[in-house]
Formats: C-alpha cells, sequence, structure tokens
C-alpha cells in the first residue's frame, strides 16, 4: 500500500523548505520531496505500509522505532543526514496541526510523565546508567565525563573539552582546602575524584546507579584518595548534614518538574550558611514543555530539560540566591558529535565486547544523532546556575572565574614541562 507513504510525502512537501528528501516506498517507487533552498539531499527507504502511516501520524515515536527496527533505512546519505536535514525545517514541521496536537498532549501528561518519588528514581536511573561499562569506554572520554564538555574554541580533542569543563565549574564552587563538597549524582566519580585531587578537598558523592557507585569507589581505592571521597548509592533526598559546596552535573535533568521546589528546599538544608551550588544541566530556551516521545520511551524515562523559568520559580520559593548564570549554547551539539563517531567507529567493538545486537546500536545511533541535532537546531541548551544562600558568599564580580581558570591552566602546564 504505497498510499501511505504518498500520504507521508504529501505532509513532508509541506514543511520541507531546505533540502531534498527522497522517499521509497515498499514497492521501490520514489517520492521526491525538495525545498526551495539548497541543503542536504538524503535518500530513505520505508520498507513496509504500516510504517508510512506510523510516520505520517505520530513521527516522534515512529521515526526512531522505525530505524531501531530496520523498517526504515537510509540509503543516500546516513541517519545524522536525514536528523539534519528535518532539523533544518523543524520550525515548519512543528507548525503542522498534528504537531501542534502532539505537543499539547505531552504538556498537560508532563507531571505524571516526570514523577520521579525515591525508588522510581532509582528505576528510571538503572535503564540508562546500569548498562555495561564496556559501552561507555568506547565512545567517553577515558573519565568517563557523560555530560557536555567546555569548548573554548570548537577545535578542542574531546578530553580537553571535558578537562576544561570540569575546571571550569571549580572555579565557580570557589573551593578552599578542607571543604566539604557533596556531588549529587556523581557518575562514574570523575568530578569527585578531580575535586579532591586538584583543591583538596572532602568529597561525598551520591548516585543511584549500582554500576556508577562500584566503579567511582574503585577509582577512589585505586588513585589511594578513598579516605577524602567516597561513593554513597542513596537517593539525594536521603542525604544529610552540612556541605560548604555542591556540585551537580547532568542529574537535574532526571528530576522532574514536579520535584523542582522538593530539590531546591534540600539543597538549602545541605548547604552551609554561607555555602555555594553550581547546578550544570541540560535546559530549553523557550517555555515549559515536554519530552520527546521516543527518547523518554527508550533512553531517559522521567528525564526532561527544564525551562529556565521554571527551575528559577522554585529556586526563588525555596528561598536560595541565584549568583551567576550561564548558558553554553552549542557546546553540547559538539559534544555529541564526537560520542557519536566514537560510538559509530568502535560499533562492532560494541556488539563484540559489551554484547550488544544491531538493533541496540541501531537505537543509540539515533539517540546520539538525534540529540545532536536537537542542539543545534531544536532550541536545547546547557546551563550553569551558581546558588548560594547569602548575597555576599562570592565575590561581587564574576572576574574571579577567568582568572582562576588562567592560573590553573599555566601551573599545570609548567608541571607538565
Amino acid at each position: 500500500m504505497e498510499l501511505s507513504v504518498v500520504l507521508l510525502a504529501q505532509v513532508l512537501a509541506r514543511v520541507v523548505s531546505e533540502g531534498q528528501l527522497t522517499i521509497v516506498d515498499e514497492t521501490g517507487r520514489p517520492h521526491q520531496i525538495t525545498g526551495a533552498k539548497p541543503g542536504p539531499s538524503v535518500t530513505m527507504r520505508v520498507h513496509d505500509w504500516w510504517t508510512g502511516i506510523h510516520l505520517a501520524f505520530r513521527p516522534r515515536l515512529a521515526l526512531g522505532e522505525a530505524y531501531m527496527d530496520g523498517r526504515l533505512t537510509v540509503e543516500q546519505g546516513d541517519l545524522y543526514d536525514l536528523l539534519d536535514l528535518l532539523g533544518r525545517n523543524i520550525d515548519a514541521v512543528d507548525s503542522t496541526a498534528m504537531m501542534r496536537w502532539s505537543y499539547r498532549l505531552q504538556r498537560g501528561l508532563r507531571l505524571l510523565e516526570q514523577y520521579n518519588p525515591i525508588g522510581r528514581a532509582q528505576q528510571n536511573v538503572a535503564h540508562h546508567y546500569d548498562l555495561k561499562g564496556e559501552l561507555y569506554d568506547l565512545f567517553l572520554d577515558p573519565d568517563r565525563q557523560y555530560s557536555c564538555a567546555y569548548f573554548k574554541t570548537g577545535n578542542e580533542s574531546l578530553e580537553l573539552a571535558q578537562a576544561d569543563k570540569k575546571l571550569h565549574i571549580a572555579t565557580k564552587l570557589l573551593l578552599k582546602p578542607g571543604h566539604k563538597v557533596l556531588d549529587i549524582g556523581s557518575g562514574w566519580g570523575g568530578m569527585g575524584l578531580f575535586l579532591a585531587r586538584s583543591f583538596d578537598v572532602e568529597v561525598t558523592g551520591v548516585t543511584l546507579s549500582r554500576e556508577q557507585h562500584g566503579v567511582s569507589n574503585r577509582r577512589a581505592q585505586a588513585a589511594g584518595i578513598s579516605d577524602r571521597v567516597r561513593f554513597k548509592l542513596i537517593d539525594y533526598r536521603e542525604e544529610s548534614g552540612r556541605y560548604d559546596r555542591i556540585v551537580s552535573v547532568g542529574m537535574f535533568e532526571h528530576v522532574g518538574s514536579a520535584h523542582y521546589l522538593e530539590y531546591f528546599r534540600k539543597i538549602s538544608d545541605l548547604l552551609a550558611d554561607d555555602g555555594v551550588m553550581l547546578l550544570h544541566s541540560i535546559g530549553r530556551m523557550e517555555p515549559p514543555g515536554g519530552t520527546n516521545t521516543w527518547l523518554r520511551k527508550y533512553i531517559f524515562p522521567g528525564g526532561y530539560s527544564p525551562a529556565l523559568s521554571e527551575v528559577l520559580a522554585a529556586i526563588e520559593r525555596a528561598g536560595l540566591w541565584v549568583t551567576d548564570i550561564e548558558v553554553l549554547r552549542l557546546h553540547y551539539a559538539e559534544t555529541l558529535r564526537r560520542w557519536r563517531h566514537r560510538f559509530l567507529a568502535n560499533r562492532e567493538k560494541i556488539k563484540e565486547i559489551a554484547g550488544y545486537d544491531d538493533r541496540f546500536c541501531r537505537m543509540w545511533e539515533f539517540y546520539l544523532a538525534g540529540c545532536e541535532v536537537a542542539f543545534r537546531y531544536m532550541r536545547q541548551m546547557v546551563f550553569q546556575i551558581q546558588i548560594s544562600r547569602r548575597q555576599d558568599a562570592v565575590p561581587l564580580i564574576r572576574d574571579y572565574m577567568v582568572t582562576e581558570e588562567r592560573l590553573k591552566n599555566v601551573a599545570e602546564t609548567m608541571a607538565a614541562e
């Protein structure tokens, strides 16, 4: 039933204004859509009539599922080229009646989708972060930094950009020897280990991932600093005590908008009177919305990229000061590009060493490529918010951040020589 692809082509013909897309239906007949502006030229094949129907009526879910299952293949160009073409035309796509209806439905369900009480939050984290460690070794940097890197020029290696990210965050924490630091969502321990070694502080990391918890503590023991760095397998809401500094990198996306006030009230309880927190999170440069249907179902259940407006409202209600905000725009697109290239280069090793099949690899390729396109065209960004309980907890001007980074870089360069 090639009519399903005809319907899909008619829908796309109204929205593709840049580039050229050819859709080959299950009979082998091509349907060409040419935009008025030059752009990528891509050919995709739809292998059955039902996929064409699904793509026309539920594109946000159907595109990823069809690619994962091999019911949609890209014959001219690759998956990234296809998503890049769609990303360039995303404003027109989002203006269609079907997409407007989809977004309204998603906004209505978002509180339910993002409900992450203790217990369920750990299940959601395990879905993604308790995958085999060999997988992450084959596309991340050696420190397993699984969050947005910091590109000063855009030409840095992934390793250098991730090292610069850690230093950039550390300068905003105004660390002093002996400070007690809490790392919420401590991952595989890279940030905590870096802070302890470079700034002589005591670090407690909390995570919900059993895999990350085990790796983190083994790394601390191997480094000989387990007396100053420890990692706990608990929900941040169960942590107690007071900390001079709190850092959270790439965890807030898993909190859920219904829990923002709860989160910042807990931060207020944990933070010393003169304490400072640095929150690093994916966000959106538009009003609150929902999470992509496919991404929520297959990659990050319970996840959500917040708007600054809803984060700042919760911080205000918790009675905390926002002392600095920085928005990183294309940094994550560059990070994801490097991850994607490494993943594809190691695809056969991922299947052989980590034991994942072709469908899993196509799912992760779609995840990495789709997220990169989202940060290039779909209003996604990363923000860093510096937070304190007192307005005089940090210097009056932010020059200290740049000065500290430069001094640290110079010192490390001289030590290496």
